[in-house]
């Protein structure tokens, strides 16, 4: 067997993926076991740290801990996890309690996503933390697919059946177990791509639950032939409500994705209906983690404060 190797020019400080093709077959690398993991083993992972460090990168501040639960879902009737996220201090100071964001996942994904190196939604966390940036914060990071598709998580019937989960078993499970702030001013939620969808329509669908909601790249709320009516029925007859009732309406995607213009046309759509808690925001970029961390990290800097550091 020879010996190969394969020589790349200086790359920028970011998180990358990659694999390698193998007689015309792609392959992840057998000696890096930091590997990008979904409903599949899609590729390996290798990080350039940045001087000074960037801001999804591990720095030396204090940290938080990661905890999983096993739960059984009543609403798709299977055992399911989640993963949850408490804030440095948590264990140190028994006396107090946080707010919650439940931070939902793309098609193709699994709730290990955001919490692994491509997600790495601690560690924004935290650095924000440490830098007074953002509020100390549980991280709450379910399961959001329903059948293992794409479109299983973004049907109307799949909707149904996460809201339910949601509500019904994983909300309950967090507070039972967890010091968490009362009431929907102190409960957050947020997602990429197709739990950007699920967040946008099960937040609106629950306005008494969800004060902050974010979006990050969703492609059925940029499809053209979506109707967020016939998910979220009158709702654009209804702004004056959701001005109300949502603090923070966060819009975000990619210049470079081809779901760019849907994103700015439902924008403006929500604009004109007199959606006006809408903060939309975009940057270069195409579907991937590096536009999703970087949008997470600007989310965190305004979920939980005043309205007035807000919009």
């Amino acid at each position: 067997m020879g010996v190969w190797s394969i020589t790349i020019g200086p790359l920028e400080p970011q998180i990358y993926a990659y694999n390698f093709k193998v007689d015309d077959t792609w392959i992840i690398d057998p000696t890096n076991v930091d590997v990008k993991v979904g409903t599949q083993v899609y590729s390996s992972m290798v990080e350039v740290p940045g001087h000074p460090p960037r801001f999804d990168q591990v720095q030396d501040v204090s940290h938080g801990s990661l905890h999983i639960h096993s739960y059984s879902s009543s609403s798709l009737n299977k055992l399911r996890s989640v993963h949850v996220y408490l804030p440095p201090g948590y264990h140190e100071e028994p006396n107090r309690s946080y707010p919650v964001l439940y931070l939902r996942h793309g098609g193709g994904d699994d709730e290990k996503s955001w919490s692994s190196t491509s997600g790495r939604a601690g560690v924004i966390a935290e650095n924000l933390v440490a830098k007074q940036k953002a509020v100390p914060m549980i991280i709450v990071m379910p399961n959001c697919m329903t059948d293992g598709t794409w479109a299983g998580g973004s049907s109307l019937k799949g909707m149904q059946d996460l809201e339910a989960e949601l509500l019904n078993d994983i909300i309950p499970l967090v507070e039972n177990l967890y010091r968490v702030k009362p009431g929907k001013i102190n409960r957050a939620m947020a997602g990429l791509s197709m739990g950007g969808g699920q967040s946008v329509i099960i937040g609106l669908r629950n306005m008494d639950k969800f004060a902050w909601l974010g979006n990050f790249s969703s492609g059925l709320l940029s499809a053209v032939e979506f109707d967020i009516e016939t998910y979220v029925p009158s709702i654009l007859s209804q702004a004056d409500k959701v001005n109300e009732e949502i603090k923070l309406l966060w819009l975000a995607c990619g210049t470079d994705d081809a779901r760019h213009l849907g994103h700015l046309e439902f924008v403006e759509k929500l604009r004109t209906t007199g959606f006006n808690t809408i903060k939309y925001h975009e940057m270069p970029g195409g579907h991937e983690w590096t536009v999703w961390r970087t949008e997470l990290h600007k989310f965190l800097q305004h979920v939980f404060k005043d309205t007035s550091e807000v919009l």
